[in-house]
């Protein structure tokens, strides 16, 4: 007999747990476990805006999927663009564009989620993303670039407005980002003595009446007297309306010059969740507690692009939040609910209760939430720093980020350009390939064309 076959889509933080999960429960005899990612390592995504910063390398926090020693995942290198749950199919795009179907007996649906973009003109042409390694490492090089372009320039005009920064979205992601770069900036510009300070601007705005609202109104607070001490305006209840090459229009009518325009404005579940023609919730894909699709067999899905009922909220219709606190544990009870498949038991439930919030704002500040006890300040920082540090995968990564922590602490931070900054600017667009998925129309006549329907 053929052993099983486990199909696992996505190497965020829950399929990495997933996968690290069945390589240990599960023998070689029991099932062979494939992943689809297009790259072989599992991205630590709370510490973007820190590389983004230059206090980290970006090889820091890229944790190698084939350093485990009980590896023997096959990874194949690409994403998937749509799949036949009827045939058991997974269709794949390749990292060099060719389309490969992978059968499955099982799969495990965490292909994770993409920067939430609305229809503003201008946006997807000009505004950078804060999503992947490669972007983070851009953004640096872009930042950097607008001191040295500023420094050379003759023009008032040209000056201000590459040292005007504007960031949107006031969640974690966006706060950090602006936190961490405006913190870079202000320590670089003391290398650049024929730039005025005072014209080097952070603008952090967001829709929303409060940043970071999950923190609770004291510690949002905070943190907003914290940027803006530091000179970052704060604008809230406010939106991008247009955005430009050089400048960018809010949504209560004022127009600023600038050549960097960061969105950081939430996300939304892959577009793969939507070419199953399964039910959703707010995009995401609707499933019980035990992570499983109703009426589709052998189908998992988790993180952020499930909609997994949070039991221990207590509320009906509560879901757990796209965290990666929530997709790490739910990795690991996904394995645990597909080896129950396996050997005939009983599927258990995921339960989890949040254990807090923690923001690093560079430097000695930051704001935590951890079991609800609220800090600021140094404690908080030993708080976030303490729980990335843990929830790291592996020693090596653990031995390079707490380096680059203590070297960035004692010798400052450092301002070179790395070569990212190209002739071409690449923006949102040009990251996240969000045209490249199929139709259920189309994944299934692809698949009959294959022959491997039926």
């Amino acid at each position: 007999m053929t052993r099983p076959r486990i199909l696992v889509v996505g190497a965020g933080f829950a399929g990495v747990e997933c996968v690290r999960r069945l390589e240990r429960r599960l023998s070689p005899e029991e099932a062979t476990v494939t992943l689809v990612t297009p790259f072989a390592y599992q991205l630590y995504l709370p510490l973007l805006p820190q590389v983004a910063s230059g206090v980290l390398t970006p090889q820091s926090i890229a944790v190698s999927l084939r350093r485990s020693s009980k590896y023997r995942t096959r990874i194949i290198p690409g994403g998937a663009i749509g799949v036949d749950m009827k045939a058991k199919v997974c269709v794949i795009r390749t990292i060099t564009d060719e389309i490969v179907d992978e059968p499955y007996d099982y799969i495990v649906l965490a292909p994770g989620s993409v920067t939430r973009t609305f229809d503003i003109p201008g946006l997807l042409d000009n505004a950078f993303g804060m999503k992947s390694l490669a972007e983070a490492a851009y953004v640096r090089d872009h930042v950097i670039s607008q001191l040295d372009l500023a420094d050379a320039s003759h023009d008032p005009a040209e000056r201000a407005s590459r040292l005007q920064f504007v960031v949107v979205g006031g969640g974690y992601a966006g706060t950090e980002t602006a936190a961490c770069l405006q913190r870079l900036t202000s320590c670089a510009v003391r290398r650049y003595p024929r730039i005025d300070p005072g014209l080097i601007k952070w603008h952090l705005i967001d829709i929303a009446p409060r940043l970071m609202p999950e923190l609770g109104e004291k510690l949002g607070l905070s943190a907003q007297e914290i940027l803006r001490r530091r000179g970052v305006e704060i604008s809230l209840g406010v939106s991008i309306a247009k955005a430009g090459p050089e400048e960018v229009t809010f949504t209560d009518g004022r127009v600023v010059p600038t050549r960097t325009l960061i969105w950081t404005a939430g996300v939304v579940a892959s577009p793969l969740i939507a070419t199953l023609g399964a039910e959703t919730v707010r995009g995401r894909l609707a499933v019980n507690a035990e992570m499983t699709l109703p009426g589709h067999d052998g189908v998992f899905a988790l993180g952020d692009a499930a909609a997994v009922p949070d039991l221990a909220e207590g509320e009906e219709g509560a879901v757990c939040p796209p965290t990666a606190q929530h997709a790490m544990r739910q990795g690991k009870k996904v394995a645990d609910n597909v080896i129950a498949t396996l050997r005939a038991q009983p599927l258990e439930p995921y339960v989890h209760k949040d254990l807090g919030l923690v923001v690093d704002l560079g430097g000695r500040d930051a704001v935590s939430k951890p079991l609800g006890v609220e800090l600021r300040g140094l404690p908080a920082q030993a708080v976030a720093r303490g729980y990335h540090w843990s929830a790291l995968r592996t020693n090596v990564a653990k031995t390079r980020v707490m380096t680059n922590w203590l070297l960035n602490a004692v010798a400052g931070d450092d301002f070179v350009r790395t070569g990212f900054q190209a002739r071409r600017a690449a923006k949102l667009k040009d990251f996240e390939y969000t045209d490249a998925y199929l139709t259920p129309e189309q994944v299934r006549a692809h698949v009959d064309g294959t022959g491997r329907a039926g």
